[in-house]
């Protein structure tokens, strides 16, 4: 019999004890410093809980930005329709909604944890909940015991699966890097993910609460462009959120990037040109101030106004094409400078950890320590928005179970 101890009961944590469980010569521990399994999993997707995506899982690797190629094991071992057999053959139902993301049905994140909790009885796994790894102690390249706020806890082998950096409040600070790096292991720099950008602009603080809908958000590094798609994209009091943002974050890199938005992603330079016009034929008598109703939602209106440099008294019909054809400039090319993001604890992932050249990526387990494995958001990679992220999570989480 092998004595297996997992640490961390997120969605990494939970899928590779039951794995592992599921061969009946293992007894499995999983630890968990909160009062209840699932605490990060249960805000996802604004608590509706975000489990996959339906897209063919080769189209998976386009939205992995770092180390994709590291996954291509894990992932094709256990599919996203591999994850929705698992909860539907458990009485989970599930539905696909835009972008192709899956959803529960009752759209509620603890119907999803409790097929979990039910699967972990049900395999026999023993949960020790408020417990915390304080140590790892080696002895000959491999870990002796653990040592935690409940005492020494000893297994044949490990698996760390204690999440990342973000949202302190849910258990995922970090402490489990440190004890990985103190054991042998590299950890590759932890930055925020999926993350609000702030902006340079002052002009933010008045579109405050404005969301904009079926835009394209460009973000540049220098001339290279990073990132480009259209979606939803929200005005804060520091800059800019909404779910094309937080994909867009996934490709930020420290330093000023400059952002570029179009507000009419459907309609070619010429097109928008023409609609502009036919609105100032259509307002000729009035003041441009009054005239871009029909095109903009009113709050962004003033702000635009003031940067095409147009008189905002000046009346319609005595725009000239040179001013007209600024102003469609700048609703296709609208820049916002980046200087940063909000704070690590208000990312909804981690971005680094573990080296991925220092573990197996058919089994997860460690390069340096021989009975260690790792899973989820501990390990270096992450992905957009969409579900993905849940799906790394519970792909290594399987792999790692799988291979013991």
């Amino acid at each position: 019999m092998m004595n297996i101890v997992v640490v961390g009961g997120g969605p990494a944590g939970m899928m590779a004890a039951i794995r592992a469980a599921e061969k009946k010569s293992n007894k499995v521990i999983l630890l968990e410093r909160n009062e209840k399994l699932g605490k990060k999993l249960f805000i996802t997707g604004k608590g509706r809980c975000n489990v996959t995506n339906s897209k063919d899982i080769s189209d998976f690797f386009q939205h992995i930005p770092r180390n994709k190629e590291f996954l291509y094991s894990a992932l094709y071992s256990f599919t996203n329709e591999n994850l929705m057999t698992f909860l539907n053959e458990r009485g989970l139902n599930l539905k696909v909604e835009r972008g192709n993301r899956v959803f529960p049905v009752s759209d509620q994140s603890y119907d999803v944890i409790d097929v979990f909790k039910k699967e972990l009885i049900l395999k026999q796994v023993d949960v020790r909940l408020h417990t915390f790894v304080e140590d790892v102690v080696l002895n000959g390249g491999k870990i002796s015991h653990l040592v935690t706020n409940k005492g020494i806890i000893k297994g044949d082998w490990y698996i760390f699966a204690g999440g990342g950096s973000s949202y302190f409040g849910t258990g995922s600070d970090g402490s489990l890097f440190k004890l990985a790096e103190k054991i042998g292991h590299t950890i590759s720099p932890i930055r925020p993910s999926l993350i609000p950008l702030v902006l340079k602009e002052s002009f933010p603080k008045e579109l405050q609460g404005l969301s904009l809908k079926n835009v394209r958000f460009t973000l540049t590094k220098g001339k290279k462009e990073v990132f480009s798609d259209i979606g939803e994209l929200l005005f804060t009091h520091f800059g800019i959120s909404g779910p094309l943002v937080l994909s867009a974050s996934a490709y930020y890199t420290e330093g000023e990037s400059l952002g570029i938005i179009d507000f009419k992603p459907g309609l070619e330079f010429k097109e928008l040109d023409n609609r502009v016009q036919r609105d100032l034929i259509k307002y000729q008598n009035k003041d441009f101030k009054n005239s871009l109703g029909d095109l903009l939602p009113s709050k962004l209106i003033p702000v635009i106004i003031s940067l095409s440099g147009i008189d905002p008294d000046k009346k319609c019909n005595s725009i000239t094409k040179e001013e007209r054809s600024g102003l469609v400039h700048l609703l296709k090319n609208f820049e916002v400078h980046v200087s940063g993001t909000k704070s690590i604890n208000e990312a909804i992932i981690t971005r680094g950890g573990v080296s991925v050249k220092e573990i197996d990526p058919s089994t997860m387990k460690s390069k340096i320590i021989s009975n260690l494995s790792f899973a989820g958001e501990m390990i270096d990679v992450d992905a957009v928005t969409g579900g993905y992220n849940l799906q790394i999570a519970f792909s290594t989480g399987y792999a790692a179970g799988d291979a013991l």
